[in-house]
């Protein structure tokens, strides 16, 4: 039996704190899929082709893992039609840890057999967002160490075409 986890998020730009969660969870999983929402609440610097784009770029060495967009609905229901049994989390600090079990419980209402498994950020990235990189990369600051080489290309672009 094949293990499906999806891992949602809006990607906004992808992290290095993404990266390794993405690819500590592959290592759990047989199968990976990374599902690209648009967070309605924020102004997105990148679109969903564009976030998909990066995010394919840099799973390429991970044979198991896929990247989707998810458009409407709740992530839930996406998870059950694809047949996961597990949604993916990363969790940084208390406030992450307070939001997601409030998330996660609402998922058990909604199907009682998909897991939510929370994976801590390693210390290293622990005080990454992708709103934090678009900020520091607003003003001009050095986010080289932050994202991966071609997102920090990418996240340069859009804000010289500004």
């Amino acid at each position: 039996m094949t293990k499906v986890a999806l891992f949602p998020g809006s990607f906004d730009p992808l992290t290095n704190g993404h990266l390794d969660t993405i690819e500590r969870a592959a290592k759990l999983f047989d199968q990976l899929v990374i599902a690209v929402a648009t967070n309605t609440s924020k102004k997105s610097l990148f679109s969903a082709t564009e976030k998909m784009d990066l995010i394919q770029q840099a799973v390429s060495h991970l044979a198991n893992v896929s990247v989707i967009e998810h458009t409407s609905g709740l992530t839930i229901d996406l998870a059950k039609k694809i047949g996961a049994e597990a949604m993916i989390r990363g969790l940084r600090n208390l406030q992450d840890f307070e939001y997601e079990t409030n998330i996660a419980a609402m998922n058990k209402t909604q199907d009682k057999e998909i897991e939510t498994v929370f994976l801590m950020a390693a210390e290293k990235h622990r005080f990454l967002s992708s709103s934090l990189i678009k900020e520091v990369a607003f003003f001009g600051g050095d986010i080289s160490e932050l994202v991966p080489y071609h997102v920090n290309a990418a996240v340069k672009s859009k804000y010289a075409d500004d």
